[in-house]
């Protein structure tokens, strides 16, 4: 019997062979596109965040700065109550004199500390370098079937990818190593500010005794 006019046309094997092709082709590149969508919004969430923490490390070092600072004050006046004291005919503060040789006080002052927050370590990039250069060295990331411009794109994407990928790494490492830093300057802020309450304290009370005399 004759095939009608109408009827849909029979795609030889080869044909349906080169329509899935193309049919592939076409949802491999529009992944490729998401994934370059995805990895750049990872990146500028990424900046974002590393912006943030340093201005967050920046508030965290004015706020110890300021401890600093009434440490010093503080170091002045009990100077001026000792000198006050010995002009009233009253021994020397004895207290006041020995706060600095207390193990709690040279702990967060006394001595070298790691208040600059350098890290050591660099994040390892030249991995996922090499791997991206093994990878085009090999002949790219993708194994090409229609060979043409669409192959090309995905090739682009994925390398733009792999790029991105390597620098979140970094970034990655950066944020963490930043988080380190600035709990290890939360801890001495709490110290400092412990000690400074401790040491008003103390002087107050010695004021208030010379006060009364």
């Amino acid at each position: 019997m004759a095939a009608r006019c109408d009827d849909p046309a029979v795609l030889t094997e080869q044909e349906e062979l080169q329509r899935r092709a193309n049919q592939v082709t076409d949802e491999s590149l529009e992944s490729t596109r998401r994934m370059v969508q995805l990895v750049e919004e990872s990146k500028d969430l990424g900046i974002r965040t590393v912006v943030m923490l340093d201005e967050q490390g920046e508030q965290l070092e004015r706020i110890e700065e300021g401890l600093d600072q009434i440490n010093s004050d503080m170091k002045e006046a009990e100077k001026n109550l000792t000198d006050l004291g010995k002009c009233c005919g009253l021994c020397s503060c004895e207290k006041l004199r020995a706060f600095e040789e207390s193990g709690a006080y040279k702990a967060v002052w006394g001595g070298a500390s790691n208040q600059d927050g350098v890290v050591s370590s660099q994040p390892p990039t030249s991995r996922v370098v090499d791997q991206r250069e093994q990878m085009m060295m090999s002949g790219g990331y993708i194994r090409r079937v229609t060979n043409d411009a669409r192959e090309d794109e995905m090739e682009e994407n994925l390398d733009h990818v792999g790029s991105i990928m390597g620098n979140l790494k970094s970034m990655a490492l950066d944020i963490g190593n930043e988080l380190e830093s600035q709990k290890d300057l939360i801890g001495r802020i709490g110290e400092k500010a412990n000690l400074n309450v401790s040491r008003i304290e103390a002087a107050n009370q010695k004021a208030n005794n010379l006060m009364k005399r």
